[in-house]
């Protein structure tokens, strides 16, 4: 496991944009899987204003980790927010965006995604293999759309499966755990206090950390970074 800790939510989106400028001069092709949240729009910020130019984008085919099952037009969609905050203004190829239709019937939609997903990202040991996944932490220790009522996601066998929000009933489309362990980079971007006590339990396995879905994302035969700012750090 590589540590990072930056200042600020600003510095932790810079670190890690510097990790993917060497990761795109170093590959062909990745295929990176994104996250939700106001962390990953602020990286998408930076990367539009700051490292339009830095980054080959026709070498990035861009995945989710998980998505609300909404059209994309709609606030909470995780596509809407990265093509508004990235995708608009880089010029990514339309063939590189993968992205998954939150309209559709979530379990038929679950099961076109994983279709495509394997159909594009090359497997090992019977699953995809992503050359990087993208992380959040909930306040509940949640990721992806891992809830900690529904831990047996974590070692479902399918590649993408149907979650559902504890609290609102949302449905939503996740990555197995099994085929976010199978990356070959897994990095959790965390920023806030709020995110702390998590912070605290899962990387020093304290308290109830093994029934946090995030303290069970270790990647196979991968690096797992944590990129967090002070605050979340502390």
């Amino acid at each position: 496991m590589e540590l990072h800790i930056s200042k600020n939510p600003r510095a932790v989106a810079e670190d890690f944009a510097t990790f993917l400028v060497d990761l795109n001069k170093n590959s062909d092709k990745l295929n990176i899987a994104l996250s939700g949240g106001s962390t990953p729009q602020l990286l998408f910020d930076v990367l539009a204003a700051d490292y339009k130019k830095a980054i080959d984008w026709s070498k990035m085919h861009f995945y989710w980790g998980d998505e609300r099952c909404v059209p994309p037009t709609d606030k909470d969609s995780n596509y809407g927010m990265a093509k508004a905050h990235l995708f608009d203004k880089v010029g990514i190829p339309e063939a590189n965006i993968h992205r998954i239709l939150g309209e559709n019937e979530p379990r038929q939609e679950a099961q076109r995604h994983s279709h495509e997903i394997k159909k594009n990202v090359t497997s090992s040991d019977g699953l995809p293999r992503f050359d990087l996944v993208i992380l959040g932490l909930g306040t509940d220790g949640h990721t992806a759309s891992i809830f900690p009522d529904q831990m047996e996601l974590l070692k479902a066998t399918e590649t993408c499966v149907v979650a559902t929000h504890p609290e609102s009933g949302q449905k939503r489309i996740s990555l197995s755990g099994s085929v976010i362990n199978n990356a070959k980079s897994i990095a959790f971007l965390v920023t806030g206090e709020s995110k702390q006590p998590k912070v605290r339990e899962i990387l020093k396995h304290r308290g109830k950390f093994r029934t946090y879905p995030a303290s069970h994302i270790k990647p196979a035969n991968g690096v797992l970074y944590w990129f967090l700012d002070e605050a979340a750090s502390a």
